[in-house]
């Protein structure tokens, strides 16, 4: 299991804390800093599925319903984002 996070999420701490938990961190170096030093390798590759996670929340941040939760309880909402996801579905078929 791997968490990809932005240079912003760089630290040592946030490091030995995901490898504790059996978690792989992805995080790119910030400028000036020692690769070699790192506790873990970044793999750009992984690092590029981030991409898909946060155009996945963009695209629900644009469904009005889903960014304001109307819906008051988790069952009702999880049932907007299914129709959201079937809603997106149906477009791209047609």
């Amino acid at each position: 299991m791997f968490l990809a996070g932005d240079k912003g999420y760089r630290a040592d701490w946030i490091d030995e804390y995901l490898i504790e938990q059996g978690i792989l961190p992805i995080i790119p170096n910030k400028e000036g800093e020692d690769r070699s030093q790192r506790l873990a390798e970044f793999d750009k590759g992984k690092y590029r599925q981030r991409n898909v996670v946060e155009r996945l929340i963009g695209w629900l941040k644009e469904c009005r319903r889903i960014l304001t939760r109307f819906e008051k309880r988790a069952a009702n909402f999880l049932g907007m984002v299914k129709m959201a996801f079937i809603e997106r579905y149906l477009r791209l078929m047609c």
